[in-house]
């Protein structure tokens, strides 16, 4: 029986998002449950500021699926920023590049608990200055699949070709942005070499774009999700 499975959604996305996402995999036999942000809960993080909050909602959803469910480890998923967060969560350094409080957690040490991750359309890297800083933290402190005992498994998207002309220019500048080069291919948003990570299972799906509001496929439609969800445990 597959362990139960938490979804965290990508940048400024809530839940509702990913309702699609999360009864495929329950109708696929595998117990999922997704944060439930909202749009605004990602209010205090812009400008590259600290991403605490998402980390604590994390931490709560996570805390009470292994209770309601009796396990000891549960999967992660997380799409887009949720997937770099994710990693974030997974580690035992503070997470103090923004300041700390007595108050609060900064460190979770879930690679303990946490069988599969699963990133969808993360981009791993990143030339934003607004978010180098926490990304920075990320790749500096835990580089590539970097604890053994947690199956990293990171989806990228190939739908888009960037380009410097109409319906590509979009494309082109986020994946300058984020990969250093703008004419490849990704998920529109994603170019496919940053969404990979050393060590892990790299996959590149055809045809899946970013966004749940993209045209066409993403990674939360049902027949997508149905392949990646192989890979959790």
């Amino acid at each position: 029986m597959a362990l139960p499975t938490v979804i965290l959604p990508g940048y400024l996305a809530g839940a509702n998002d990913y309702r699609e996402m999360q009864q495929t995999l329950i109708d696929l036999g595998i117990s999922a449950v997704t944060v439930p942000l909202v749009k605004r809960d990602w209010l205090p993080t812009l400008g590259g500021r600290s991403i605490l909050p998402i980390l604590e909602a994390l931490d709560r959803t996570v805390q009470q699926v292994r209770q309601t469910y009796a396990t000891e480890k549960i999967n992660l998923v997380g799409h887009s920023a949720g997937g770099w967060i994710s990693r974030i969560y997974l580690g035992e350094n503070a997470y103090d590049v923004h300041g700390m409080s007595s108050d609060r957690t900064y460190v979770w040490q879930a690679h303990q608990f946490v069988s599969t991750l699963v990133t969808l359309g993360t981009p791993q890297t990143s030339y934003e200055r607004w978010t180098l800083k926490n990304l920075n933290f990320v790749n500096f402190t835990y580089p590539g699949a970097f604890y053994p005992q947690v199956k990293y498994v990171c989806v990228a998207g190939k739908s888009i070709f960037g380009a410097r002309r109409l319906g590509s220019w979009l494309a082109y500048s986020s994946y300058q942005l984020t990969g250093g080069r703008g004419d490849t291919w990704g998920d529109g948003i994603t170019p496919i070499e940053a969404a990979h990570l050393e060590g892990a299972e790299n996959l590149v799906y055809e045809g899946v774009s970013h966004s749940p509001r993209s045209p066409g496929r993403w990674y939360g439609s049902a027949e997508i999700v149905k392949q990646w969800a192989t890979h959790l445990n």
